[in-house]
């Protein structure tokens, strides 16, 4: 896509004033959404990524719209992976639920902050380099292997990192919360609150998820528009889709193996393309490797859609099943 100047300006003004609104809203009224109003805003959000796709359709053809599509799938696919571990912060810190929603929107700002420097960085080194498709695939394949082996961590599993560990040692930290405020003032001190920490752990959360999220769709597109829309698109809602799906998260056991598919089947798309673009004069005298095949966006599509819709519904068939099992169970007996 060649994308003028002022296309990215009016994209950033009108995805800036969404989120600013969204975020004016909890401010004004900071409170656990309703089943009803988070399915509402998640419709919402989910229609504005379908309804952008579709403009892009329009204006730049059918491929282009398809790398915008999987490319947001599967963003969007990653981000509700992270909130399996923003359900065991928000418990570890026994963030109150009404407070949960500005946690989660100031998160999801820093998340594009984050990105967008990732983004930048990727972008350029794309553009530079092609061996980095070596590197990236190699990751994703890496991070893989990872989903399979450790599944998704509980909250016993969970750790804290070296920042956070820090921050509870050094900075004066009161035991309670004060609402949303980062500082509050006790017997003359200015000490700050516990939810200065939950963001710093939510902030470096959002950092370690970057590092997988965007080599992925990179192997995707390497549009930094495409890439940066997605994304954006992906974590919209997010806050919303967190009070959605509440316990449903605990059924979705076999997401970790589909996200895992989903990060080989790219990371070895991007292997792929790596080889036939080759110019490493230790791998096939620097020459292209002919053989090495270019997979369609049509088949990265229907790859990622089918692999998460068959993740999803195998998760739901499994706990179901188990549930009913357990109901089955007579009291007393283990």
């Amino acid at each position: 896509m060649n994308v003028s100047v002022w296309v990215w300006v009016v994209s950033l003004i009108v995805l800036t004033a969404i989120l600013v609104l969204d975020l004016l809203i909890i401010g004004h009224r900071p409170h656990e959404p309703s089943l009803r109003e988070s399915s509402l805003w998640v419709v919402f959000y989910v229609g504005l990524a379908l309804l952008f796709g579709a403009g892009l359709a329009v204006t730049n053809g059918f491929t282009v719209a398809g790398e915008f599509y999987t490319g947001w799938l599967t963003e969007y696919s990653l981000s509700v992976d992270n909130l399996f571990v923003f359900v065991i912060i928000m418990s570890r810190f026994g963030v109150p639920r009404q407070y949960q929603q500005k946690v989660l929107m100031i998160g999801i700002v820093l998340a594009l902050v984050l990105r967008g420097g990732f983004i930048a960085a990727g972008a350029a080194l794309l553009s530079q380099f092609s061996w980095v498709f070596y590197i990236f695939g190699a990751f994703l394949i890496y991070t893989a292997i990872n989903f399979l082996r450790q599944g998704e961590p509980t909250e016993e599993e969970f750790q804290e990192n070296v920042l956070i560990r820090w921050s509870r040692r050094a900075l004066p930290v009161s035991r309670d919360f004060s609402g949303t405020r980062l500082t509050v003032r006790e017997n003359g001190r200015r000490l700050f609150t516990p939810m200065l920490i939950v963001l710093i752990a939510i902030g470096t959360t959002d950092l370690v998820f970057a590092l997988d999220s965007i080599p992925a769709i990179f192997g995707i597109t390497q549009d930094a528009y495409l890439v940066f829309t997605a994304n954006v698109f992906a974590l919209m809602g997010l806050r919303q889709l967190y009070f959605l799906l509440g316990g449903l998260l605990d059924r979705l056991i076999y997401l970790n193996i589909g996200l895992a598919v989903v990060l080989g089947f790219i990371g070895v798309k991007l292997v792929l393309e790596a080889l036939a673009g080759n110019n490493l004069p230790f791998i096939n005298g620097g020459e292209h490797i002919s053989w090495a095949p270019h997979v369609p966006i049509w088949l990265s599509l229907t790859v990622i859609l089918g692999t998460l819709t068959l993740a999803t519904a195998a998760s739901l068939i499994k706990s179901a099943r188990d549930r009913r099992a357990a109901e089955r169970v007579p009291v007393g007996q283990p």
